[in-house]
């Protein structure tokens, strides 16, 4: 009898507990937030905000305003000097860093104990139970789990305390267990070098039987590329005839699907996660369907703005029971690690509601919108799906912004692609991908009619490896580091273009 068999009855009970997502979501979620306020009533935001006599969603929403990073980095900053009950009960060892912000290179997201339990940890349970429940004949346990993560280092030397890649202190933190089905081993896992660590990862996994991976898509494909090599093979399914799946997240896999399935083959399994170092949020429950499900019970409350809200002195959130399929929201969390009302930064669209299933539709601060037309993520991603799929290219990395006017007075966006696989025509790319762009966004054909306020994209083809170098020229090689895909000011891609 296999290992997998004789697990799978515990993680099968656990969903039919996610059953009830579809017919007690607001039930759940209120249960979420009057247990979040309980836990927090001492703390001194708690106190600040009087938890101990809010009793309701809508008084919350009364008392407590929608908080950025910039309105919680002091309040984190003392917690990461070992100040107690701040905004979460007791003192928070461990901070995942994020991607920074306008004022700073680096976030700072408290990661304590019970969000590691309930949030995080909750999320990877789940992730294998979905995919148990879609696949009855897996043997996903009788293998090794390749994990890639990220590195940690001291936080200001205080004892025991940790900062780095949320990755790598789930790592730091995992159920010596589990340590027994995943690779590599933890002093590999951990190592700063992302390029010395991927080779010591794929000599080390290249004889394992890997039966699944989880990561980053972009630096998992350095690694498997890696292994590939060492191996003398031409496929992943040629060295590793047991990989079942693939836990990915971090970045839209759109760009990666077509690489992934020439690396990888036809039988291995995709499955998309939403974790960030802020909770982990989402999981594809089903395999036909891009969508995600909402988690409603892991210790994350949900609210959400309408995008066109987001700007206004005082724009006004929704809880989840109140969402309306098709819109674009602004995603807005309080965590058991001690973010409340934050504004995470993503955006989301729901595409039901019975259950909750939704996709990342972009950032709030990626986009393009020089010019009125509100190019966001998700439209970039089903133009260049199109694109790849009439000429046959794959994309690696990409990043776009807008030229505001060049010498002759014209005003386009630029984007520079770096290519796996590259056109035939780069200029025949290019028009079919701003003939996409019209199509999934109006507002965008509508700036592109007769070339009155936006003339043609400007598609510019980066040399292999550039973003790479973009990345490790920033310190943000490996990790959850990712390439900043649209901007509305020319900041990054000047930098990209100093280093083509």
């Amino acid at each position: 009898m296999s290992i997998t068999s004789i697990i799978r009855p515990f993680f099968l009970s656990r969903v039919r507990h996610i059953e009830r997502y579809a017919e007690h979501a607001e039930e759940i979620q209120r249960e979420v937030l009057r247990g979040l306020l309980r836990r927090a009533q001492d703390t001194e935001w708690g106190r600040l905000y009087g938890y101990a006599e809010t009793d309701s969603y809508e008084d919350f929403r009364r008392r407590v305003p929608l908080c950025s990073y910039e309105e919680l980095k002091g309040y984190i900053e003392r917690m990461r000097h070992g100040e107690k009950d701040v905004l979460w009960p007791g003192r928070v060892k461990w901070f995942a860093k994020s991607s920074g912000t306008t004022a700073d290179r680096s976030k700072f997201i408290p990661v304590s104990p019970q969000g590691l339990k309930d949030t995080h940890y909750a999320g990877g349970r789940d992730a294998v139970a979905l995919y148990l429940a879609n696949h009855p004949e897996s043997r996903l346990l009788d293998g090794r789990a390749l994990i890639l993560g990220g590195s940690h280092a001291p936080n200001y030397n205080l004892k025991d305390s940790l900062v780095g890649d949320l990755s790598a202190i789930l790592i730091e933190n995992i159920n010596p267990l589990v340590n027994l089905l995943r690779t590599p081993g933890k002093r590999v896992a951990l190592m700063e070098d992302f390029e010395l660590k991927r080779d010591r990862i794929a000599q080390t996994a290249l004889h394992q039987k890997v039966t699944n991976l989880s990561g980053v898509p972009s630096w998992m494909m350095a690694v498997l590329k890696r292994v590939v090599e060492l191996s003398g093979k031409e496929r992943i399914d040629e060295v590793w005839p047991d990989l079942e799946v693939f836990f990915h997240g971090g970045v839209a896999f759109t760009p990666y699907r077509e690489q992934y399935r020439r690396l990888m083959g036809p039988k291995v399994n995709y499955m998309e996660t939403y974790n960030a170092s802020e909770g982990f949020f989402g999981l594809q429950n089903d395999p036909d369907d891009r969508a995600m499900l909402l988690m409603l019970d892991y210790g994350v409350f949900y609210e959400f703005v309408p995008l066109e809200e987001l700007g206004r002195p005082q724009p006004a959130a929704v809880p989840l029971w109140e969402v309306e399929p098709g819109r674009n929201y602004a995603m807005v969390i309080s965590t058991s690690c001690g973010l409340w009302r934050y504004l995470i930064g993503d955006t989301v669209r729901f595409s039901s509601v019975k259950p909750y299933k939704f996709v990342i539709s972009g950032r709030t601060k990626s986009f393009i919108n020089a010019f009125g037309e509100e190019l966001i993520v998700d439209n970039a991603e089903r133009g260049l799906q199109e694109a790849c799929r009439l000429t046959g290219a794959v994309v690696n990395e990409y990043t776009a912004a807008p030229v505001f006017m060049d010498g002759e007075g014209r005003c386009r966006h630029q984007w520079v692609v770096e290519f796996e696989v590259p056109p035939a025509d780069t200029e025949a790319f290019a028009e079919l991908l701003d003939k996409a762009l019209q199509e999934v966004n109006s507002d965008y054909e509508a700036k592109r009619h007769k070339d009155i306020t936006l003339q043609r994209l400007e598609l510019l083809p980066a040399r292999k490896g550039l973003f790479d170098d973009w990345l490790k020229s920033r310190g943000k090689l490996g990790g959850q580091h990712k390439v900043p895909r649209l901007c509305n000011d020319r900041t990054v891609i000047e930098q990209v273009l100093a280093m083509m």
